[in-house]
């Protein structure tokens, strides 16, 4: 009797342990608002540890000049570049992740435990790093086709904005933008709460991402109001000779951890 009552509860114990899969994880019901008291937190933290957030604004900044420099030189190499610092930045914003997290917990931020947080999750930071690289890839090559259709041919803009944005050229910019949009719009799915969920607990890559893709999918209008909001911040910012990065890159940084602490509770 002893044996049959064990396997029978060793069986409950299976039964409910199965249940508790990424599906069962619990997440918040989102206010219209939380985007704006997002980006409050986000810049109360920039404003308690300034030094920090002006460097990784200068990596931002300095990120666009580049970006810049190849456009006006190698125009051709524009998109390659666009794509690894699409993977690059998510990485840089996991040291403004450590930073809100040790000012949560009350401890005292450090310059280099924020440039070395990827280093407790390595091998799951480097999974999901992946799937971001092979998508901002597909995305280069889509990007690309549609140059090689719009134009004949990759075009020689000669390093000018204003002679990609002629328009005689609105077909190309137009399909150009719904191809950005829709992978931009993957990306920002899977890993909106993804890279400070995995810093923070101890998950997988799967999970984290399809934590992600569910808050989307079940709060739509507050995360596609967080993107918009991101989206023209961001666009804002670049206007000033990618300056305003100095400011708005660490303060986005900071409010996307509060992003995932709001929808994800412990």
């Amino acid at each position: 009797m002893n044996a049959q009552s064990e396997i029978e509860n060793n069986g409950e114990r299976v039964r409910a342990n199965a249940t508790n899969t990424v599906f069962d994880l619990p997440l918040s019901t989102l206010p219209w608002h939380a985007p704006f008291q997002w980006l409050r937190l986000g810049w109360h933290d920039f404003a308690r540890t300034p030094l920090l957030g002006l460097f990784y604004g200068g990596c931002f900044t300095g990120m666009g000049w580049l970006l810049l420099y190849v456009f006006e030189h190698a125009a051709a190499y524009t998109l390659a570049l666009s794509a690894g610092f699409l993977l690059v930045g998510p990485f840089l914003c996991l040291g403004l992740y450590d930073v809100s997290r040790k000012l949560e917990a009350g401890d005292k931020p450090g310059f280099v435990s924020s440039l070395t947080a990827w280093s407790t999750r390595a091998s799951t930071m480097g999974i999901f790093g992946g799937v971001l690289l092979i998508l901002e890839m597909l995305w280069a090559r889509s990007s690309l086709i549609v140059f090689a259709l719009s134009f004949n041919g990759m075009p020689d803009f000669k390093g000018s904005l204003l002679a990609l944005l002629n328009p005689a050229n609105l077909g190309f910019i137009v399909t150009y933008l719904i191809v950005g949009a829709l992978f931009a719009g993957l990306i920002f799915t899977i890993s909106v709460v993804s890279m400070p969920m995995i810093l923070d607990r101890q998950t997988d890559a799967i999970t984290a991402g399809l934590t992600s893709l569910r808050l989307c999918l079940t709060q739509p209008g507050v995360m596609l109001l967080w993107g918009a909001v991101v989206t023209l911040i961001v666009v804002l910012a670049m206007l000033p000779g990618f300056f305003g990065l100095l400011i708005a890159g660490p303060v986005i940084g900071h409010a996307s951890w509060h992003a995932y602490r709001a929808a994800v509770p412990r």
